[in-house]
């Protein structure tokens, strides 16, 4: 049975909390956050047994550490818990970005680093906070650990042990091999999505724009309903490979606005025509 102390008790954390006490993994949760009425809800909802009110204490007989809070809060995170980590207690975290964790983690927790591993559910929704977490949130969902030479076997077997008890796929994969890949697939899509709902919001008919969007723009845009304090804080820390991303899609508009202005209707049908196919693929 373990103690789980769990910083941020939103989506991801309160639905790690939710699986771990139904599954019986978790003898007790205990939730920290800056957001007393979150943390309130979070308690009202039993996503956690109560609000941390000795977080020193708290800290030393935890078994785990949860740090499911925006990833520009984590350096100060691992610096409070720091001092007070006991030798069994395992520290992980669900951020989207792994390469600035990782080395937050090495610098701040020092001899403590071992028990440290990181970690990123692929699952989600636009939605944000303790009432948006739901107990299966994570079943037949990719996780992703970013163990390296320094990790511990058991911080390592315990964590995936947390994420399989949730129903998940885990992998594991190098914290640089992560941020590239998800820079991609992830990252890009969620800057599109913002940007092209704030080019909207520019126009001086944007109403009139809003009032006759249809699914399809619902569809596109729905991630750019997401908390923009946490994909401010993940564009900058996966700032060189998302610069990377954005010079190719800028190539990619580019050859296609060319395209469009040549009238190659041949051009456009075959750039549409591959990705249509591959969406298909992938899709099925």
């Amino acid at each position: 049975m373990n103690k789980i102390l769990i910083f941020g008790v939103g989506l991801i954390g309160g639905s790690i909390a939710l699986s771990a006490k139904k599954s019986g993994f978790a003898s007790s949760i205990v939730g920290v956050g800056r957001n007393q009425d979150n943390l309130n809800d979070a308690i009202r909802l039993k996503l956690i047994d109560r609000i941390s009110e000795d977080l020193k204490k708290d800290i030393a007989e935890a078994h785990i550490i949860i740090i499911a809070t925006p990833v520009a809060q984590f350096p100060s995170i691992l610096k409070t818990i720091q001092p007070h980590l006991s030798s069994h207690t395992i520290i992980t975290d669900v951020g989207s970005t792994k390469s600035d964790v990782v080395e937050s983690a090495k610098q701040i927790l020092g001899p403590h680093y071992s028990q440290f591993i990181g970690g990123h559910p692929i699952a989600g929704s636009e939605k944000h906070g303790a009432t948006a977490a739901h107990i299966d949130l994570f079943k037949n969902k990719n996780v992703i650990l970013t163990p390296d030479q320094e990790t511990s076997h058991e911080a390592k077997e315990k964590i995936e042990t947390l994420w399989k008890t949730a129903g998940a796929i885990v992998s594991n994969m190098s914290h640089s091999d992560h941020d590239k890949i998800f820079s991609t697939i992830s990252h890009l899509p969620h800057l599109l999505a913002f940007s092209l709902v704030d080019m909207i919001t520019q126009r001086v008919n944007a109403n009139e724009l809003l009032k006759f969007a249809a699914s399809g723009f619902k569809d596109f845009t729905r991630i750019a309903a997401s908390s923009p304090e946490m994909w401010k804080d993940i564009t900058l820390a996966n700032k060189n490979f998302i610069l990377e991303d954005i010079k190719h899609f800028e190539n990619q508009i580019k050859l296609l606005k060319e395209a469009i202005e040549h009238e190659d209707a041949k051009k456009i049908l075959a750039l549409f025509e591959n990705a249509s196919k591959t969406r298909n693929e992938w899709s099925h």
